[in-house]
């Protein structure tokens, strides 16, 4: 069984490449999921579609952890630990308040921060191939703005807003993009500085990401002389050693 499982999650068969597709297609649902539910009162239909999603994601962590070879450094990444709290609120859903059970969104760090899911992707999608990083910089916005929206829907939106999450997304956009309407703000000492923090980190992912767009794309081939795996798309010889490197192309359109 251990082994049949350690194919599913690692092998290079259609099999296992469509079961990976699966596991992130169901990532995309739960979250969908977790967003569309974020302010709707959980009643028991709710709390057991969470348990359900909870179940299907900790059977998910213990075949992970049954099959790593290291399982302390697997223990400590950060999509495992968000996974850790996703199936902890999971579990605990009818005991949470909505803002609190909103934090399994922190499964969204899960849907690109996967070798095999970005080696998948690499063979299948020529697409992917050409635009990495451009996608990779966007998914890694898209997450910090989701878990920076949480943390300020926890800690500083007011119980009394009709609307708690739109206001937390809306402040967390208004300030990222250093518009500064004005019209939701944080004037305690700890939300001013949580403020300068969305300003500073965000505009960073900001420019990463309009370099990854605008900037000359790369693609990855590895140099078989020095191993450089990044190179201009019509490149004969590697920039870095000089070695003629083989890089499949259509050619000019």
């Amino acid at each position: 069984m251990k082994k049949t499982i350690k194919a599913l999650y690692i092998g290079r068969g259609p099999v296992s490449v469509w079961f990976r597709y699966f596991l992130i297609v169901f990532d995309l649902a739960s979250i969908v999921f977790f967003v569309s539910t974020a302010d709707v009162p959980h009643g028991p239909g709710l709390t057991t579609a969470s348990r359900i999603i909870g179940i299907v994601i900790l059977l998910d962590f213990l075949a992970r952890l049954w099959i790593a070879k290291d399982r302390w450094k697997l223990m400590t990444k950060i999509y495992t630990l968000a996974d850790l709290i996703v199936i902890v609120s999971l579990m605990l859903d009818p005991f949470l308040t909505g803002n609190l059970a909103f934090l399994r969104i922190l499964r969204a760090l899960r849907l690109i921060h996967s070798y095999q899911l970005l080696r998948d992707l690499r063979r299948d999608s020529t697409f992917f191939r050409t635009h990495e990083d451009a996608v990779i910089a966007a998914v890694n916005l898209m997450v910090f703005v989701f878990a920076t929206s949480t943390a300020v829907l926890v800690f500083f939106i007011p119980d009394t807003s009709q609307t708690p999450y739109i206001d937390a997304l809306y402040f967390t956009m208004a300030t990222l993009t250093t518009t500064g309407f004005g019209d939701v703000t944080l004037s305690t000492p700890a939300g001013k500085l949580f403020s300068v923090f969305i300003m500073v980190v965000g505009v960073a992912l900001f420019v990463r990401l309009a370099q990854a767009i605008f900037m000359p794309q790369k693609v990855r081939h590895k140099c078989p002389s020095c191993g450089l795996y990044r190179h201009d798309p019509d490149a004969v010889h590697c920039k870095h050693c000089g070695e003629t490197v083989r890089i499949k192309t259509g050619g000019a359109a």
